[in-house]
């Protein structure tokens, strides 16, 4: 008789952008006192960790690359964004972000074709490596063409979110889970 798999069964993950699907994206956010959350983001993220999904963040910063802010900076920002989440009883369990950019000033962001920096895959395809991701029933919600583009490229399907209420919006498209 074989041996029992020692690999993780697989989970869908729920891939989302930050600037425009979790907070209002006002350029360039990297400091708390201009952090908005979109509502009903912190209700999706709890619904699809109810639900047993991974929570993905992907999030390009070229904010970074550009020397507007550091990537310290950045991880601050991330962490207030997980203690609130925690708060509501929600969490994210990775993210992933892409500092390059092919213009960047400073040079060791800058690259002609970020393979992480969306449209390209990278993020993605990194946490497909990283975590046991059920690739086909994974989703991607992000607020800009290039989203849905590296969603496809890696195989994921992907929602185009135009604004407004997020839990709203995936609840329209049925794509909120129940639990």
């Amino acid at each position: 008789m074989p041996a029992p798999s020692t690999r993780p069964a697989l989970k869908p993950a729920l891939f989302l952008d930050r600037d425009g699907v979790l907070n209002e994206d006002q350029g360039f956010v990297h400091r708390w006192e201009d952090f908005r959350w979109i509502p009903g983001a912190k209700e999706v993220v709890a619904a699809f960790n109810r639900a047993g999904w991974l929570v993905i963040l992907v999030t390009n910063q070229s904010g970074v690359g550009r020397g507007y802010y550091t990537e310290a900076d950045m991880h601050a920002l991330h962490a207030k964004m997980q203690a609130e989440l925690s708060a509501a009883g929600a969490r994210i369990d990775a993210v992933y972000h892409a500092p390059q950019h092919p213009e960047a000033p400073l040079e060791a962001y800058r690259h002609p074709d970020p393979p992480l920096r969306k449209p390209n895959p990278g993020m993605l395809l990194q946490a497909m490596q990283d975590w046991p991701i059920d690739r086909g029933a994974s989703l991607l919600v992000g607020d800009k063409p290039s989203d849905l583009e590296a969603a496809l490229r890696a195989g994921v399907r992907g929602v185009l979110f135009t604004g407004g209420n997020l839990k709203t919006f995936l609840e329209a498209q049925a794509l909120l889970p129940l639990g």
